[in-house]
């Protein structure tokens, strides 16, 4: 009975030691606009607003900034979005910086794009 114990830790300690090893970290996706690409904010940057749900904090419980369809814009410019800085925009260091709503690499890059290019309402 001792030796059937000893086997089985024995063969069950590498197992464990290795079973949470990881090579890599995920690689962090970088995603590039073409500069030439216009970005619009009605056609590009609206639809991520729908598509992370953010409509739900901001503007059911009321939470700033306005998010509401077709009041979104006025609602950002200029106090979340420092047109041609997203460094230094609310809006961009919330989303890419804390996280918030885990907003996907293509979505972060079009706002990035969108600010760098004056964040227009187009």
């Amino acid at each position: 009975m001792k030796k059937l114990l000893r086997i089985v830790l024995v063969s069950s300690v590498p197992l464990l030691m290795f079973s949470c090893y990881y090579d890599e970290f995920p690689e962090e996706i970088e995603v590039v606009i073409p500069p030439d690409q216009v970005i619009s904010f009605a056609n590009d940057i609206t639809p991520i607003f729908v598509t992370y749900n953010c409509t739900q904090c901001h503007f059911a419980s009321g939470q700033n900034p306005d998010l509401t369809p077709g009041s979104e814009f006025n609602s950002l410019v200029p106090t979340y979005v420092n047109a041609g800085d997203p460094n230094n925009s609310r809006l961009y260091i919330k989303l890419s910086i804390d996280g918030h709503r885990n907003v996907d690499a293509t979505s972060l890059a079009l706002i990035k794009k969108w600010i760098d290019d004056g964040a227009e309402n187009n």
